[in-house]
């Protein structure tokens, strides 16, 4: 796995198990890889894994069945969608929505281009 110096990699890689889960490659209840089986793949520390699951965990999208490992909640992909649309509306949006401005495009120019968008 490729990690960028932009966020930290325990991020990136819950960002990645997101991003399986929301694409239907981790289901609802589906074993999530163990902690050193992820650490092989991606090729970081046990320890980053680790912290990864507990943040996931912590989030409510995986939780720990004790003996058997991690496995996907099955409000998982609900949980995702919440959280990642409440970072695109306080950190990425404000950027956006400044550079929109500088440049001069307007609520209904933004709101054709929106809707031609969906529609692709």
């Amino acid at each position: 796995m490729n990690f960028n110096d932009n966020k930290a990699i325990y991020l990136q890689i819950a960002d990645r198990l997101s991003d399986d889960i929301l694409n239907g490659a981790l289901a609802p209840d589906a074993k999530v890889p163990s902690v050193r089986e992820m650490a092989a793949q991606v090729m970081v520390n046990v320890n980053t894994v680790m912290r990864t699951y507990e943040y996931m965990q912590q989030s409510g999208i995986i939780y720990t069945k004790r003996g058997m490992g991690y496995f996907v909640a099955p409000d998982a992909t609900e949980r995702i969608v919440q959280q990642r649309r409440q970072q695109l509306l306080d950190g990425e949006m404000d950027y956006f929505m400044r550079r929109l401005k500088a440049v001069g495009i307007t609520p209904e120019e933004l709101c054709q281009h929106y809707t031609e968008f969906c529609k692709q």
